[in-house]
């Protein structure tokens, strides 16, 4: 079990430093580039459009609750 320990940390921590390593230099990148500012606009987009969507579907939800008959127990 000591074994199966130790090589799970070292495979964590190695898989962890190539993650953190590879993120910056892509941001930068991107930030350089003005890349960064379209990918940011395209996610509020997106953000914004499901936000809109659910509202509306919570709208038509309370409508269609109020239009049943209420169960009398």
């Amino acid at each position: 079990m000591n074994k199966l320990t130790s090589i799970a940390v070292f495979l964590v921590s190695f898989l962890g430093s190539q993650v953190t390593s590879a993120q910056p230099e892509m941001a930068d990148a991107m930030r350089s580039e003005g890349k960064i500012y379209v990918v940011v606009a395209i996610l509020l987009i997106i953000f914004a459009g499901l936000v809109v969507y659910l509202v509306m579907l919570d709208r038509k939800v309370t409508r269609i609750e109020k239009k049943l008959p209420e169960k009398k127990t």
